[in-house]
């Protein structure tokens, strides 16, 4: 077996050796990556219900759709990608070639997170491989059956020689930390994010990180209950709430709390059932500590139990619940809830509401529900998040077109679709000169005067020329 120094040492002499830099290459590798999905679909949804009790329809559109589409999306647009981008010139620049350059990083680092173990390591893999770059693969040991499975299919569709599986826990991740990457993409908590940035900072090495927080869901104005209680439970429990994207709160008025618990009460009993537990459709924490933990908030909350709050601890079972009469200094508002429970604060202005989402670090998603644009618009221009959807949750991060990741607390750095391609690639200035135009040349060179200046100023202005 390996050591971790001589799977970087056969992966940089792969980069070295320029093997990857090819369209032909990558597009070859992205076309494999699409095989193993299709070829293993099966396998895949068995994986992730073993880790997360997660229902196919889950596991296939979350971790197998968005996987291949951002595929689709990578091979259709990798050529145009890969070309050159020419910039505006001036006078000055007027006879040279400028443009940038999308060049591989190197050798660079995917950890991936326990939550969803496929999507959430494979998507920044498509864009590190159509980027051009050989690539060490860290999944999370949480989710040991997927952990298991794209340990067993990496090798067989891709490169060996490019393309690496690092497998372990805590302590193998620090050790891997140790080496020296060209850039280290990371999903998961604040926590270790902050390992992974010191570790980094040794190296100086670029870092995308790609965390979570507690996304506000503010509920005024005009609103269909119902259709508004279905859309929340949906994106709050998909998955039992183990989501960065999830909403985490609601803020709503006490009239909207009042319209809104009975019709999540019924969306709920219409979704999964009268006896949740035993519903097919809904997956468990993914294990017990996870669960021990939420417990404590649920058990140290001040707010009312209003729907739900059922658990199983040998089935690592909580009901989705949602708890109201929720203080802004309640244990339930401390930290990202990270499962299915959700917190209902009444507040009755919507001023009010978004000066409360401030007093919080900037989360990764920010969702608002409301029929009026004027509600919407508000919200938008006064909040600061990852990502912002209004009338809908968690649906905005399936779109390969928009970047997706956070700002201050919630991360930095993004991906998806081309913005995932520039993620991993390094944008490198070209200016290709011959040795033309020596006389306004000579106006830069010494003995300086201030009619040389003047020149000189009037030929690198924009508005001296503008062409491509």
């Amino acid at each position: 077996m390996e050591s971790q120094s001589q799977v970087l040492e056969r992966l940089r002499t792969a980069f070295e050796s320029r093997v990857t830099i090819p369209e032909k290459f990558r597009r070859t590798q992205l076309t494999n990556l699409m095989s193993m999905i299709k070829d293993n679909e099966e396998q895949i949804v068995n994986a992730l219900h073993k880790d997360l009790t997660k229902p196919k329809f889950e596991a296939i559109l979350s971790e197998v759709e968005i996987v291949m589409n951002e595929l689709h999306c990578a091979l259709s647009n990798l050529t145009s990608w890969m070309q050159p981008e020419y910039v505006s010139k001036n006078l000055a620049t007027k006879l040279d070639e400028c443009f940038v350059r999308r060049e591989p990083l190197g050798v660079v680092l995917i950890i991936g997170p326990w939550n969803y173990p496929m999507q959430l390591l494979i998507v920044p893999l498509i864009g590190a491989i159509a980027a051009g770059n050989c690539v060490v693969i860290k999944p999370s040991e949480v989710s040991a059956a997927t952990d298991n499975l794209i340990t067993e299919l990496i090798p067989k569709y891709l490169s060996k020689d490019c393309y690496a599986v690092v497998r372990g826990g805590a302590k193998e991740t620090q050790a891997l930390l140790k080496n020296r990457f060209d850039h280290i993409f990371y999903t998961g908590s604040q926590a270790v994010a902050r390992v992974v940035l010191q570790a980094a900072a040794v190296h100086l090495t670029p870092v995308t990180l790609e965390l979570g927080g507690k996304c506000p869901c503010l509920i005024y104005g005009r609103v269909n209950a119902t259709a508004a209680a279905h859309r929340l439970v949906w994106s709050k429990f998909f998955n039992a709430g183990q989501s960065c994207v999830a909403p985490d709160y609601v803020l709503c008025s006490k009239a909207t709390c009042d319209a809104l618990v009975p019709a999540l009460r019924q969306v709920l009993e219409d979704f999964y059932g009268s006896d949740i537990q035993k519903s097919p459709d809904m997956s468990r924490i993914v294990t017990p500590k996870h669960w021990t933990r939420l417990m404590g908030l649920l058990n140290r909350t001040k707010g009312k139990v209003i729907v739900g709050g059922e658990h199983d601890e040998k089935d690592r079972y909580i009901a989705p619940t949602v708890v109201v009469d929720v203080a802004e200094d309640d244990a339930l508002m401390e930290e990202e809830i990270f499962g299915p429970i959700l917190p209902i604060l009444t507040i009755e202005s919507l001023e009010e509401s978004i000066k409360l989402t401030k007093t919080k670090e900037k989360p990764l998603a920010f969702y608002v529900f409301s029929d009026e644009s004027s509600v919407v618009k508000k919200v938008l221009e006064n909040s600061s998040s990852g990502g912002f959807c209004s009338n809908d949750g968690i649906v905005h991060m399936a779109l390969p077109g928009l970047p997706f990741g956070g700002v201050g607390n919630s991360g930095f750095g993004h991906y998806h679709g081309h913005w995932g391609f520039e993620a991993f690639s390094h944008q490198r200035a070209v200016m290709l000169r011959g040795w033309a135009l020596e006389k306004l040349n000579a106006l830069r060179y010494p003995p300086y005067s201030d009619e040389k200046l003047s020149w000189l100023r009037w030929t690198t202005s924009p508005k001296s020329c503008s062409i491509m």
